[in-house]
Formats: C-alpha cells, structure tokens, sequence
C-alpha cells in the first residue's frame, strides 16, 4: 500500500507529514496492544477457568499485599503456637498419603512453595522425607528460604517432590507452573492442594474454577490423579507428573 502526497503549499506538507506518522504510529500502538492484551488473557485464563482478579498497579504492588498477610505479627504468632501442632498433622496425614499410593519416598529431595512458618516442611520431615525444605517471601530459618515462587532461587531439576496450597496466590499462574516444571527432575511429581467450589481468602490472586486449566497449564507433564481433600479450606488435589526427556 501507498501513500500519496497531495499537492499543498510548501509550508502545510511539514505538518500533514507529521499528521500523518502520527495516525499511522497511533494505529499500530492500538494493534498492538490489543494484540498483546488477548494473547495475555488466553495464557492467563484457559478456558475461562481461571480468572486473575484485578486491582494491581503493579507488581510491587502485589508483593506488598502478600506480605502484609505474611509478615502479620498476630498471624505468625498463631502460625507458631496454637495452629503449629494441627497444622503439621493434618499436612502429615497429606504426605503419609502419598507415601502408600508410591507418590513420595523417604529419599525423595522435596519442596514446599509457600511454606509460611514451615509447617509442611515440618510435617514432611516427621513421616521420614529429611531432605525437605520450603520457600516463601519472608524466610522462617531452617525450615523455609527466602523465594518468589514467580522465579524459584534453585536449579533446574532440583527436588523429586513439590507440594503447594498457594496456587491461588500466583499473579502469574503460568510462571508459578513453569516454575514447578523447571526445577522438578523429570519423573518428578506435584502436588497441589486447589479450591474448585468456593472462592479462596481476601489475598489470593487468581480464582479456579475447574482442573483444566492446570492441564493446560502443566505442558510438560502428565496428570496422575484428582481427588478430594480438606485442607483448610482447599477441597481438591491436583497431581502431576514431569514427563521423563525422550533420549534419540
């Protein structure tokens, strides 16, 4: 496609130049960012199914909002006293659960992605996974190391096991999944404990409304099992399998 310039006086074609590449450059701002907003909400919500709530300027912003949960003094002391001991054994039964259905080992490297104070950590280590740690924004020593789980502090295929119940804190699910996928060896196994059947607290991030967009989610691995759990106020869980590298 051309453009033609129409004949005008000397001094008006300077302006209708720039007239001009300002309406086309307008045009392509529009294209693209339209472009860029649908491709964003496709990755985002799969299927409708998983929907990021809004009102984040940022995503500073975002982390100032956890961490105003996390770093909570009532909370941490409530974490660490009366919760810790119901906490750990219910995470316990969790975890000796998937020990009997050959889901995870005594020897198994294990992760827990928003470990708060620890408790699952700990639980982990009292059905006998020792080489277990947890991470979260604010480090709770030795059970849990300072991370973002939007770009976990470790190696790809690190941990043989990786649990959460944050997945409604992700901002962004697809990294939070991407995250898990790195840094799982390949026959490694997650676990995410989800709500499908009621909305999550005042501090999540995104609502899911079915598994489905886990499985899209999860491209490098397969579906193992959906069953029913309760765990504080999380109703299913989710697990997958990394896919093992084909070697040619």
């Amino acid at each position: 496609m051309t453009t033609t310039i129409p004949n005008l006086p000397l001094l008006l074609k300077p302006i209708f130049l720039f007239l001009l590449f300002s309406l086309s450059f307008l045009l392509f701002l529009h294209s693209h960012s339209h472009h860029h907003r649908k491709t964003t909400f496709q990755s985002a919500s799969p299927s409708n199914d998983l929907r990021i709530r809004p009102g984040y300027s940022s995503y500073s912003a975002y982390i100032e909002r956890q961490l105003n949960k996390t770093l909570n003094p009532k909370l941490r002391k409530i974490w660490t006293t009366r919760d810790w001991e119901r906490k750990v054994h219910v995470f316990a039964d969790f975890f000796y659960s998937l020990k009997q259905r050959n889901l995870l080992f005594n020897d198994s490297k294990a992760l827990s992605i928003g470990a708060r104070v620890g408790q699952e950590v700990e639980a982990l280590k009292r059905v006998g996974v020792s080489d277990s740690v947890g991470i979260d924004l604010v480090p709770y020593p030795p059970l849990v190391v300072k991370g973002d789980f939007h770009a976990q502090p470790f190696n790809n295929d690190t941990f043989d096991f990786e649990f959460s119940n944050v997945f409604d804190h992700a901002l962004y699910p697809s990294m939070f999944v991407g995250e898990i996928q790195r840094t799982l060896k390949p026959g490694g196994v997650c676990v995410l404990h989800v709500s499908l059947s009621r909305r999550a607290d005042k501090y999540s991030a995104n609502d899911l409304f079915s598994v489905k967009p886990l499985l899209a989610l999860f491209k490098d691995s397969e579906l193992v099992e959906v069953r029913g759990v309760d765990g504080f106020g999380l109703d299913t869980e989710v697990v997958f399998r990394k896919m093992r590298k084909n070697i040619i």
